[in-house]
């Protein structure tokens, strides 16, 4: 369960959480991105030069077996944008490992952008933190329906082929963005969960800083 917060002082947080966006330049994750965080919509296509990023705080509440709410934490998402283009990309790989949760994203208008998915799954394998890291698949631009070229059912059989989730969002109208990051976050919460024994805010560092940075380091890993 999660909630946006926007009264949380620089530092008052639980968790750091690093999500990358990734995928073929054009397919919108500046965009998308920049919807999540502040609900608005840029229609100017400004390529990404390397690595950007973007910024938002959230509570997140977790559920316990017997379905009743459980322990709250206040998140500090790092949502980062790396550029699609193949001169950049021993630069946006090295991010990779960094990264706690993945949305691979396509152009539902561009078949090509959904063909070179497969060509990100492998480069996320082999650098990503595991090679089982969270994933989200996002088919973008769902808005422009009259130029669609890959359809839902494709889509919906490759994320089952690789076991992860699917949505078709919008940056344009904002359709499905939240729900696409918040089940990413949801997913990265339960593997932290399984990885830390109590994760909760007594083992903050002194510095102000999440112990995620140093518990994830190691703990990130220890459910792959």
């Amino acid at each position: 369960m999660f909630s946006s917060s926007s009264t949380m002082t620089d530092g008052d947080y639980d968790y750091l959480i690093k999500l990358l966006a990734l995928g073929d330049s054009g397919v919108g994750k500046t965009t998308f991105l920049y919807r999540y965080t502040d609900n608005k919509f840029n229609p100017k296509f400004i390529t990404t030069v390397g690595i950007d990023f973007r910024e938002k705080r959230v509570v997140y509440t977790t559920n316990s077996p017997n379905g009743t709410t459980g322990k709250t934490f206040k998140v500090h998402l790092q949502l980062w944008d790396t550029a699609g283009q193949e001169r950049f990309r021993s630069l946006t790989t090295a991010f990779f490992r960094d990264a706690m949760g993945f949305l691979l994203m396509f152009d539902l208008t561009s078949q090509q952008s959904f063909l070179n998915v497969r060509n990100w799954m492998s480069q996320l394998q082999a650098n990503a933190y595991c090679e089982n890291p969270d994933i989200v698949l996002v088919g973008n631009k769902a808005d422009l329906n009259d130029q669609r070229e890959v359809q839902e059912k494709q889509a919906k059989e490759l994320a089952d082929k690789y076991g992860i989730p699917y949505f078709e969002t919008s940056a344009a109208t904002g359709a499905e963005v939240d729900k696409a990051v918040l089940t990413l976050l949801d997913l990265v919460m339960k593997r932290m969960e399984q990885c830390v024994d109590k994760p909760s805010a007594d083992a903050q560092n002194t510095d102000g800083s999440s112990k995620l940075d140093t518990a994830a380091a190691d703990g990130k890993k220890c459910a792959c």
